[in-house]
């Protein structure tokens, strides 16, 4: 993905943890053709409400830069989303210092995304 379309992304943030999708690493790939840019993205859960919004807020921060392309959004399930898939910049977006620094029950709410992905 080249930076332009990365910084780009980055303007789409989750509503319900608060960063954005690419450091939160929903974005699995982007791929372009004459005529469509096409975006392959996962939620944090199968049963995530706001992939529609998602994909909106998607196709209005791309819109700019796909001058006579469509850009159409693919929501996938595999490989399912987990929690170390969130880069180091989200981690830090997040609060979170990296695990060797704190103890695992007090990783913040990255380690409480941590735990409840386990438990699902």
């Amino acid at each position: 993905m080249d930076e332009a379309t990365r910084d780009a992304l980055r303007q789409v943030i989750d509503p319900e943890i608060g960063i954005n999708i690419v450091d939160l690493g929903l974005v699995y790939g982007v791929e372009r053709d004459a005529a469509v840019t096409r975006v392959r993205v996962t939620m944090t859960t199968p049963a995530c409400p706001l992939g529609e919004h998602i994909a909106a807020e998607i196709e209005r921060a791309l819109r700019p830069l796909e001058a006579g392309r469509r850009v159409a959004v693919d929501i996938v399930r595999e490989p399912p989303w987990r929690p170390d898939m969130i880069s180091d910049e989200g981690r830090r977006l997040l609060g979170d210092e990296p695990a060797a620094q704190k103890p695992p029950r007090q990783a913040g709410f990255l380690g409480r995304l941590v735990a409840w992905a386990r438990k699902r």
